[in-house]
């Protein structure tokens, strides 16, 4: 996959697809992809062989709505930092195109599990949603299953349960449903595995728009 070399034109190698979260220091909230970030390289890419006049900022993030992951080109006054939100269209940003796990330096592959936690905890809503509208996949494997430690049991209890009434949180499913003791850990447990795993057959949560 070819890196980004910060000369493009304007608009060049930009993936869309994330609702908007709030933005970091530099970002704009306007509705557009935001992303936290998820490692940040003041002098470019050590693999970048120009001179470093001609480098660009780099930075690394996890797509708030889709889970993607992106290298950006930062603008050279951009004051921001690992955990930030970031509009990927905003001022701080020169251009952004979506990269795989491989493509994430040392840092940035170790703080996927932060990230993912600090956007579940900012929309709980909508990961509880998961449990309350989770479908089935084929006539033998649902939604749920694809969740570590969901198996038939506990994905009818899920089901039979939310038809008396949604689950409100975190703490309503883990009240409701004897046996599952940590519902939040169990979301974020799958969606790092979907983001590490490019071989996965199923996909729940990386790719999906809101």
């Amino acid at each position: 996959m070819d890196h980004a070399d910060g000369d493009g034109t304007p608009g060049d190698d930009r993936d869309g697809g994330d609702d908007a979260a709030d933005a970091g220091s530099d970002g704009v909230d306007d509705g557009g992809p935001t992303a936290v970030l998820l490692d940040v390289l003041p002098n470019g890419r050590p693999d970048d062989d120009r001179p470093q006049s001609r480098k660009s900022p780099v930075a690394y993030g996890l797509g708030n709505a889709s889970f993607a992951l992106y290298e950006l080109s930062l603008d050279g006054d951009a004051d921001v930092s690992v955990g930030d939100r970031i509009a990927l269209d905003g001022p701080a940003v020169g251009r952004y195109r979506e990269v795989s796990f491989d493509d994430l330096t040392r840092n940035a592959a170790a703080e996927i599990e932060y990230a993912v936690e600090a956007i579940v905890e900012a929309d709980e809503e909508r990961f509880v949603d998961f449990y309350n509208e989770a479908g089935p996949i084929t006539l033998r494997l649902h939604q749920l299953n694809l969740l570590p430690g969901i198996g038939k049991k506990l994905r009818n209890d899920l089901l039979d349960e939310r038809k008396r009434g949604p689950f409100e949180g975190f703490d309503d499913v883990e009240e409701r449903i004897a046996g599952l003791h940590r519902p939040r850990e169990v979301i974020l447990e799958r969606i790092v595995e979907e983001i590490r795993e490019s071989d996965l057959k199923y996909r729940t949560f990386v790719g999906r728009e809101e």
